[in-house]
């Protein structure tokens, strides 16, 4: 089963940092583009940011870009999301996903069932 798994959200002040991880398991990561999304409390879910297999291909959306950085591990079947500066704006559940495209306009498509997500709170 394919499966995607998030970790790495707390409860931060602002300008702070948070690192999350996205762990796969029964697929070989190498072999897909991944995503990550974000769904705010009374907002629909945004792609933020999406790294191609090799991680040649960086895109992300103007609301993050700057302050954080995807990063794949293929070797340890895992991607990241670092995130610094954070804005009370930024709270939200993060998702990662794999994706059919990175590059061109938003929204990215994401692929398959959503996980659980880690939340991030971000406090003033």
């Amino acid at each position: 089963q394919l499966r995607l798994v998030e970790a790495g959200g707390g409860l931060v002040h602002k300008g702070g940092s948070l690192r999350l991880s996205c762990a796969a398991s029964g697929f070989n990561l190498e072999n897909h583009m991944i995503g990550w999304f974000r769904q705010a409390p009374g907002k629909e879910r945004e792609g933020i940011s999406c790294i191609s297999m090799r991680g040649s291909i960086i895109k992300y959306h103007d609301s993050v870009k700057g302050r954080f950085t995807i990063s794949r591990d293929n070797t340890n079947n895992t991607a990241y999301l670092e995130m610094t500066d954070l804005k009370p704006e930024d709270t939200a559940i993060y998702y990662c996903a794999r994706v059919g495209r990175c590059g061109g306009s938003w929204p990215i498509p994401a692929l398959g069932s959503w996980g659980q997500g880690t939340q991030v709170t971000v406090s003033s």
